[in-house]
């Protein structure tokens, strides 16, 4: 059985670990590795790691930082169909949206190259007699990453390119349920020059991230994951002095008009709610029909989701693949079950579904709900698989208020073709992200990922200008240069400027 261990200070190792899990393939059912689980000396081992390389890395320049992203940048690229694959064996998603996965990453690590822009600083001149000032921003120390399993690749790469190219060590605890990639990360970031210990990876379950919220020596925690997680990440994690960011759950909405393109609009909606199976944080899992769009717009869905594919993701007639685990495989078709027992007409049924050659998979077949309402826990609760939900509405206007009342606020759409209904829905609803004919409103890696309400705790958001933000804490100096004969001009009463 293959074994996944940990990346520590540049070498694979065992640590401490005495524990493992079981690696599966979702298409098959069977288990293919087993990943080492931190204790919480091997994640002390790899805090002891990144300091020691932190106290060189903050030194180096700006320059040769961004000559060691750009080299990693390359090899990223060079490696990606290896880097999709291996995401799509462990994960389940098909091999062309492993792919995507790896591309969006790729465009922080492309951001990150721009360090020595982005670390610029300000200066104002004179701002008293012979005083000027000026800031510039630096490094907090050793910063890590706990991510999720559904986007091993590029959720990662919301953080480290960007903590690393400003100065950061960082340690990395990632799903143990696909686990490989932050291995082979960790192997090209060696090989495009980045010295040990400045990235590290610690496999584990919840002793490792208790150690890592508790740890004295880690200065920021970045988060992505459910919402119940993510609240006990930030609280744990800031009552131990720590900056944290944690992106929790998602209920994302798509609200289509009357006006709307509807054939357009189907074929949006079936990619945005089933691709990765549904388990995608922005993926749409809930739309919201107004006025005399509903029954046009089912029949749409209806006949697309019937025409989907499903299939291992190593096959590239396989639309979608099967989802991570047997429990996630009960817990969606439990969902479904419940929906229907609610009162939800089932448009289409994805339970018992098989296929051939692959009857052991985890795989659940795409399903789509009609005249769900706002009381069914097929509505209330982040499914995370492929189950869209279809609410009704009247108005515009009542379409808003649903999305409004979720206690999710992560990403949202309209679909529409008149620019004020657009404008309209992006002014007043209550969502981080928005989409306009876009079912997936992913920002690019220049501006920044994050939600409202519950799909947020704390006042970052990742990558982009406020991730450079997060991983650097603020000087201002004040400063002036007196001649010997000049007089001192001090006194008791606070300074102003003269």
């Amino acid at each position: 059985m293959r074994r996944i261990e940990h990346w520590i200070g540049g070498t694979e190792t065992a640590g401490s670990s005495t524990r493992s899990a079981p690696v599966w393939d979702p298409a098959t059912g069977a288990q293919q590795a087993e990943v080492m689980l931190a204790e919480a000396a091997d994640v002390d081992a790899a805090v002891q790691a990144a300091s020691k390389a932190f106290d060189d890395w903050r030194e180096v320049s700006v320059v040769r930082r961004s000559k060691i992203l750009f080299a990693f940048r390359e090899l990223v690229e060079r490696h990606s169909g290896e880097l999709a694959r291996m995401i799509s064996a462990e994960h389940g998603k098909v091999v062309a949206d492993a792919s995507g996965e790896v591309a969006r990453g790729l465009e922080v690590v492309e951001f990150a190259c721009g360090v020595p822009q982005l670390l610029k600083g300000e200066f104002s001149e004179q701002v008293s007699t012979d005083v000027d000032s000026f800031s510039f921003r630096q490094p907090l120390g050793v910063v890590a990453g706990i991510t999720p399993f559904n986007f091993p690749v590029m959720v990662p790469m919301w953080m480290h390119p960007v903590a690393i190219a400003t100065g950061n060590a960082f340690v990395l605890k990632p799903s143990e349920r696909d686990p490989s990639v932050s291995n082979f990360v960790a192997a090209l970031y060696a090989d495009a020059g980045l010295p040990d210990g400045v990235y590290n990876v610690v496999h584990g379950d919840k002793v490792a991230v208790d150690a890592i919220l508790d740890h004295p020596e880690i200065a920021a925690v970045s988060f992505v994951g459910s919402t119940p997680i993510a609240r006990y990440i930030y609280e744990r994690g800031t009552s131990s002095g720590k900056r944290v960011q944690a992106l929790g759950g998602a209920k994302n909405h798509a609200v289509v008009l009357p006006d709307a393109d509807l054939d357009f609009t189907a074929e949006h909606l079936v990619a945005a709610g089933y691709g990765s199976a549904g388990q995608r944080c922005m993926a749409i899992s809930a739309v919201v029909a107004v006025g005399d769009a509903g029954d046009r717009l089912v029949d749409k869905l209806q006949s697309l989701t019937e025409a989907l594919r499903l299939g291992p993701g190593s096959e590239k007639s396989s639309d979608l693949g099967p989802v991570v685990t047997r429990e996630a495989q009960e817990r969606v078709t439990g969902y479904i079950t419940r929906g229907a027992d609610a009162g939800a007409r089932l448009v289409v049924d994805g339970r018992g579904a098989q296929v051939e050659g692959h009857e052991d998979g985890f795989f659940v077949g795409p399903s789509l709900f009609d005249h769900v309402t706002p009381d069914m826990d097929i509505y209330t609760d982040e499914i995370f698989g492929p189950v869209l939900v279809v609410l009704r509405a009247g108005t515009a206007d009542e379409a808003i208020d649903l999305v409004n009342a979720n206690p999710y606020g992560n990403g949202t759409a309209i679909f529409t073709s008149s620019g004020q209904a657009a404008r309209v829905f992006q002014r007043r609803v209550t969502a981080g992200m928005i989409g306009v004919n876009v079912p997936i409103p992913v920002p690019m890696a220049f501006h920044s990922f994050g939600g409202w309400k519950d799909s947020l705790f704390g006042d970052r958001h990742v990558h982009g200008p406020e991730g450079v933000g997060f991983y650097t804490q603020a000087k201002v100096v004040t400063s002036r240069w007196p001649q010997p004969t000049d007089a001192s001009g001090a006194g008791l009463s606070f300074p102003t400027s003269h």
